[in-house]
């Protein structure tokens, strides 16, 4: 389901209004469980979180900062949920023997750069990453977790849409208020142009604020010659159909699907036949791609993201940050 158009229109006052009890509720609720002390690892552990649902590009700051570790000579590994898989927490994703449906489309993407363990329960996956040899883990999300003891977490900002109504769910797309978050957090990061103006509540909360962008890579020159139809199931598909019209593609049709859609067959075929009858190349993002049956997988042209921070001595100074913190 696409989420309501009311929880990013600050001017929406019905249904806000008719859910804020379910809203309080869930606040209260989260401040509960942030309140809750988990497990500490004796290594140090990065959150990379967010506040809201839906896509911020929490994992492409993952697979960045990954890199970095390890080219510092680190051995990180990476705890997410897994969403929407079936096997037990603690468990390794094993790119060759697990699919989509086993760990979710994330952790196999995340597999591509170091070792990944799937499970709700962080302070079970983050032993199971310490005893194979982790040096430090870093979370794709779980801020709201409180099952391990985080020793940095950065907050991910999507800097089009912010916070939007800054309204807890159901109200909004807020998994807490600001106020309970933020002071937890000991950086900001706005992934694109600001113009919520979230820059200026990190500096309100004192926190240190980064900023980068998201840029398409990975781009076959063939591509760039043909009309292209893109579908994408992530948290903000325009993001990614607004990338590839920037890299200069030609985008003659696109197809949202919900965030880790599980592609049916009918969808796969409608999508084939719109291809064949504009005469377009189909492109989706890696991370869709892991949702793909392999035969129709080979068809379509996978087009990545990758982070360009706009200070290119920020990813270090965080990571010095993060580094300096006692385990």
């Amino acid at each position: 389901m696409s989420p309501p158009a009311f929880w990013y229109n600050p001017k929406a006052r019905l249904w806000p209004a008719l859910l804020k009890p379910f809203a309080w509720a869930v606040a209260a609720i989260a401040r509960v469980r942030a309140q809750q002390s988990g497990w500490r690892a004796p290594v140090p552990v990065l959150c990379c979180g967010n506040i809201s649902v839906g896509g911020t590009g929490k994992t492409t700051v993952v697979i960045d900062l990954v890199n970095r570790l390890v080219a510092r000579g680190r051995v990180p590994h990476v705890l997410t949920r897994g969403y929407g898989g079936r096997v037990p927490d603690g468990t390794q994703v094993m790119p060759l023997s697990h699919s989509a449906t086993d760990v979710g489309d994330e952790p196999l993407l995340l597999a591509q750069y170091c070792p990944v363990w799937v499970g709700a329960d962080r302070a079970v996956t983050a032993r199971r990453a310490v005893d194979a040899g982790a040096d430090c883990l870093i979370m794709d999300d779980g801020l709201q977790n409180p099952s391990l003891d985080k020793t940095f977490s950065v907050v991910v900002v999507d800097g089009v849409v912010g916070f939007g109504n800054a309204q807890v769910l159901p109200a909004g797309p807020l998994r807490e208020k600001v106020e309970d978050a933020l002071p937890r957090a000991h950086a900001l990061l706005i992934i694109g142009a600001d113009a919520a103006n979230i820059a200026q509540q990190g500096v309100d909360f004192g926190l240190p604020v980064f900023s980068a962008d998201l840029k398409q890579v990975g781009i076959p020159d063939s591509l760039r010659h043909t009309a292209c139809v893109a579908f994408a199931g992530i948290g903000r598909p325009e993001k990614f159909f607004g990338g590839l019209r920037a890299a200069g593609l030609r985008i003659e049709e696109t197809f949202s699907f919900p965030d880790h859609y599980a592609y049916k067959e009918h969808d796969i075929k409608h999508l084939q036949e719109q291809a064949q009858r504009l005469k377009a190349q189909l492109v989706t993002t890696p991370k869709d791609a892991m949702r793909l049956p392999d035969s129709f997988r080979q068809s379509v042209i996978e087009v990545g993201v990758q982070l360009v921070w706009q200070d290119s001595a920020a990813p270090e100074h965080l990571l010095d940050m993060f580094l300096a913190q006692p385990a």
